[in-house]
């Protein structure tokens, strides 16, 4: 599902409270029948860590972190006595796998990127968020990053909620959704 709009309309705040990073000022959100805004920050924490992966824009990757480290560690928090082999698979997958030891800035953003999407896909969260996943790419890596976005996603059969600016990744979508204002409405496509 693609979520379009003009800047500043509330995309990627809507995004923040879905994935249960941020809690609405009122209203409820409910992810496989748990109301998450009632849960409490230690328990949404808990809860987004076995339903949902976060891709963002600007990557969010740890800067003193490996490329390895960045997949792996979200698996090892979650207790996966198999993160190294399972980062390393994704890495891989991802076409990554001569950079598993470099540290972001030693990396381009196509690959910086690379490295945020196989993060998450390997937590094998049945939910990925994307906020605007090529947003900070030139076009040809853009279109490179949403092939393999769309690829992993159909292998993986995961949900993909993103946010875009961009109207040919929204078209690829299933559902596409505009926010105006605040408010979200369907498109017909």
């Amino acid at each position: 599902m693609a979520i379009v709009g003009a800047s500043g309309s509330g995309k990627s705040s809507l995004l923040g409270i879905l994935a249960g990073l941020d809690v609405p000022s009122s209203g409820e959100i409910y992810i496989d029948g748990t109301e998450i805004t009632g849960l409490n920050e230690e328990r949404r924490a808990a809860f987004r860590g076995d339903y949902v992966a976060f891709v963002f824009q600007n990557f969010q990757l740890l800067p003193t972190f490996s490329s390895l480290e960045n997949v792996s560690l979200p698996l090892e928090i979650k207790g996966d006595k198999q993160s190294e082999q399972k980062a390393k698979h994704y890495l891989n997958e991802f076409g990554l796998g001569h950079r598993l030891h470099h540290l972001p800035n030693q990396l381009s953003g196509g690959e910086q990127q690379r490295v945020a999407l196989a993060r998450a896909f390997a937590c094998d969260a049945p939910i990925i968020f994307a906020d605007e996943p090529t947003g900070n790419l030139d076009s040809e890596t853009g279109n490179k990053i949403t092939d393999l976005l769309f690829e992993k996603n159909k292998q993986k059969e995961t949900t993909l909620i993103l946010v875009t600016h961009s109207n040919d990744l929204a078209q690829r979508c299933d559902e596409k959704y505009e926010m105006k204002g605040g408010i979200l409405s369907h498109l017909h496509q």
